[in-house]
């Protein structure tokens, strides 16, 4: 799909000049061969991932009927980034981007497999799913940072903002249909079938990533070891201030933000009392409006004030949260959720793009491993005290006091935005 075509008014102009039509620009990453094998591999095994999260947490619940092992088990998953993500950073920058995917995929393939297993033989313990948990998030670790800097490989900067608001498409798409079809089979089948059906579907994305042609390239000489080179990454980040601060509001979002995910089940169980198959419907609609939000982003081209969807997604995703907290009846709280999707995907495809446009290449896999540390890395806390908020306090109030920082993050960003504009231009690219 060529965005530069045109017809009426763009006729007789050169290639170069012509507009594209905004359908097309909102999918101009597709032109690229590269990337529309990653969209439909990650497309098909992303519903597979969506299916397994949310059986895996009625599952931890089923099991273990606390609010506070909820957000521990899922902080478990979590953990290694913290551990491993400037590691996988500094590894994209020295290997192959493609071959680390390949091997991280089926290293999470046959962890879905294992799950299965266990939980289809009835030997499934808390604990069993903590230690996949933490297997499976050490596989990330090196995961995340690679696939983030593949994207620029794919596209080029030109279309770097579609294909990362495209990838939230995907995301979010996978998170409309997982769900919905994992309630579904966990009310019939059993949750089992959610996990073996999620191995499966990585078949996909590793056929996609083996299809892939790219071109050779030289690779920077290095001076130091992969511990030298993630800790020059850290040291970049830290000297630039566009992505420190970029950096600094998305470990805010991750702690307190996005926490709300991890007490899904409490809500559909006891508070809106909607069973698995509400859990399924609250899931869908986050992923509902993040898909809306993430193809808004990806039409907006080379928009130039990015910086003004960043706060307005912030702002949106505060409100929507506290609004979700305090509702009591399905429908309303899944119109919340919804509205939480549109502004969380806001913030996070921006801010990934306005990171990757500010770091030069050599540097984009270790800046990316920063990127996984803060955003998937802090998550561990944001699990951790949304469970013992909710276990102490409930679960609404957990929400709305993570709705109520997030705010005041937004506010102090916002302000802070302000002041480095005058020093620096912000919208490259």
């Amino acid at each position: 799909m060529d965005c530069n075509c045109g017809n009426g008014d763009d006729n007789g102009m050169p290639p170069s000049e012509r507009r594209p039509r905004p359908v097309l620009r909102t999918f101009a990453a597709f032109r690229h061969r590269n990337y529309r094998l990653f969209f439909a591999g990650q497309l098909v095994s992303l519903i597979g991932t969506w299916m397994q999260q949310m059986a895996l947490a009625w599952l931890v619940y089923q099991l273990t009927n606390s609010a506070l092992l909820l957000g521990l088990i899922g902080g478990v998953g979590s953990l290694p980034m913290a551990s491993f993500a400037l590691l996988g950073g500094a590894v994209a920058d020295r290997v192959s981007k493609r071959r680390i995917l390949l091997v991280t995929q089926s290293a999470a393939m046959l962890l879905a497999f294992v799950l299965a297993g266990l939980t289809g033989a009835g030997w499934i313990r808390a604990w069993h799913v903590a230690v996949l948990a933490a297997l499976s998030g050490t596989t990330m670790a090196f995961d995340m940072p690679a696939r983030q800097a593949l994207v620029v490989e794919m596209v080029g900067k030109e279309d770097l903002m579609n294909a990362i608001a495209l990838n939230s498409s995907i995301f979010n798409s996978a998170r409309i249909v997982g769900p919905a079809i994992a309630g579904v089979l966990v009310a019939r089948l059993g949750v089992p079938w959610c996990f073996f059906i999620n191995g499966l579907s990585f078949l996909a994305v590793i056929l996609g990533l083996a299809l892939m042609r790219f071109q050779p390239r030289e690779k920077a000489k290095r001076s130091g070891g992969v511990a030298h080179d993630a800790l020059e990454g850290l040291r970049y980040v830290r000297t630039n201030r566009t992505v420190l601060d970029l950096a600094a509001l998305l470990a805010v979002f991750s702690v307190f933000g996005w926490s709300y995910n991890v007490l899904m089940p409490v809500f559909a169980r006891d508070i809106l009392r909607a069973g698995a198959p509400g859990l399924g419907y609250l899931m869908t609609s986050g992923g509902i409006g993040a898909l809306v939000g993430a193809l808004l982003v990806a039409s907006l081209g080379q928009y130039q004030h990015r910086e003004r969807v960043l706060f307005g997604g912030g702002l949106l995703l505060s409100a929507a949260t506290a609004g979700f907290a305090f509702s009591r009846t399905l429908h309303l709280s899944m119109v919340m959720l919804a509205l939480a999707g549109l502004g969380g995907i806001a913030v996070m495809s921006v801010a990934n793009t306005l990171i990757q446009i500010s770091v030069p290449d050599q540097m984009r896999g270790r800046v990316m491993g920063v990127w996984a540390l803060v955003f998937s890395g802090s998550a561990p806390l944001g699990s951790l005290q949304a469970g013992t908020l909710a276990q102490y306090l409930g679960a609404p109030v957990a929400v709305v006091i993570g709705s109520a920082i997030t705010l005041g993050g937004t506010a102090a960003a916002i302000v802070g935005w302000r002041h480095l504009r005058k020093d620096r231009p912000l919208h490259p690219g």
